[in-house]
């Protein structure tokens, strides 16, 4: 806190890797409410700041803010909900990158479409991450005629991501976002695992993921599918963040406000309507030559 962003990003427990040299911002770092935004292994492992939280939303009107973003810890559903209070009380877009439903909760797209603010979520899909790859897989077999009988999918990782993700209280939400979007490639029921498993400190801000698929293709043959992936997490969740931030923008630019169906279902796991990977593409460059309003 206090410091100015390109110190603060390189602190603490911010422990991926370093791929670029950020200068110095003149943006400092502020402290806003916590809530519930902090969990109890959370709370051992950082120090919160001792000073006074700022008023969130005059903040954003003052600096002028485009959107909000919110990469609260999993479970801070209190935090997200006054956070998406905030952003709508200073006309500014919010982009909710974690798994509290906003963007996809028929009650909160209505007051955003009223205000004409737009938002796009919910929960970020890496560009090349567990679920992605995930829907793909799902994708393919469903249209190689593979009738799927179950799949589990299993990741660990060392960032405080995972280590707040031992507290499984928290996971309810995510585990709803990461299971319904890979149930949305397939067109009727199976069982599915899918959810965080383990925090392993060595790791730092990799994540591993293990995929899992069994089913059936011509003359009841078994088939079995095996993946690992390993990734830097930060990275792979920054890169779509990015798209995301152009297409809220051109959102603003063009006067266009409620939920951005067309950017939430390529960049997120819980968007307001679901689509595979090709289809979404296709609607993201739609919105970007102007076919298509959202």
């Amino acid at each position: 806190m206090g410091k100015d962003l390109s110190e603060a990003i390189y602190s603490g427990m911010n422990d991926t890797r370093h791929f670029a040299d950020v200068p110095k911002l003149d943006v400092e770092v502020l402290k806003g409410p916590i809530m519930d935004g902090f969990g109890r292994y959370l709370k051992e492992a950082v120090v919160i700041a001792e000073r006074k939280p700022v008023d969130v939303a005059q903040v954003l009107k003052d600096t002028k803010a485009d959107m909000l973003i919110n990469y609260l810890p999993v479970g801070s559903e209190e935090a997200t909900n006054w956070y998406a209070e905030q952003a709508l009380n200073s006309n500014c877009a919010f982009v909710n990158c974690m798994p509290v439903f906003i963007a996809s909760d028929p009650e909160w797209a209505s007051r955003f479409e009223e205000r004409d603010v737009p938002v796009a979520g919910d929960d970020i899909q890496s560009q090349l991450g567990a679920t992605v790859l995930h829907k793909t897989l799902m994708t393919l077999l469903t249209e190689r005629g593979v009738v799927i009988d179950e799949s589990y999918q299993l990741n660990v990782g060392g960032d405080t991501d995972f280590l707040n993700m031992l507290e499984r209280e928290r996971l309810h939400s995510k585990e709803i976002s990461k299971t319904s979007a890979v149930k949305a490639m397939v067109p009727y029921d199976f069982p599915v695992k899918i959810g965080p498993s383990d925090y392993i400190p060595f790791l730092h801000n990799q994540k591993i993921c293990y995929i899992d698929i069994k089913g059936r293709y011509f003359g009841d043959s078994p088939l079995e599918i095996n993946v690992k992936l390993s990734v830097w997490d930060a990275p792979n969740s920054a890169g779509v963040v990015i798209d995301v931030i152009r297409g809220v923008k051109l959102a603003m630019d063009r006067g266009v406000g409620g939920p951005l169906t067309s950017i939430s279902a390529w960049a997120f796991k819980h968007p307001p309507v679901h689509a595979p990977a090709s289809v979404a593409k296709q609607w993201v460059e739609e919105f970007i030559k102007g076919k298509r309003l959202r």
